[in-house]
């Protein structure tokens, strides 16, 4: 049983792929440069699409805050000062609930 060694099997291989041409991806420069451009000029586009966008927008929100009749700013601290009043009297109702409970119901809860 003394046939063609592994390597003689592999190089006959590569002279077979290699005059076939099959061995090696070709590809032409020219589509695939052009492909990479119009890719760059689509990225420029899009950029600039998203600054034209963006400057819109700010402009629009600012007009929006000047048309308002309390800024902003105002308008976040009194929300802030509602939060906390809230916040301070539901601690007290809770508190004030657990000190005037009846005795028997603090021993189901567990």
């Amino acid at each position: 049983m003394s046939g063609p060694s592994r390597a003689d099997t592999v190089e006959a291989m590569s002279e077979t792929q290699m005059s076939t041409g099959a061995g090696g991806l070709q590809v032409r420069r020219g589509p695939l440069l052009s492909g990479a451009a119009l890719i760059g000029v689509g990225g420029l586009i899009a950029l600039v699409g998203v600054a034209v966008g963006g400057f819109h927008l700010l402009s629009a929100f600012r007009q929006w805050a000047k048309e308002m009749e309390v800024p902003p700013s105002e308008l976040a601290k009194q929300k802030l000062a509602q939060a906390r009043a809230a916040a301070a009297a539901a601690g007290a109702a809770g508190a004030d609930a657990w000190q005037h409970a009846p005795v028997n119901s603090r021993a189901s809860v567990s």
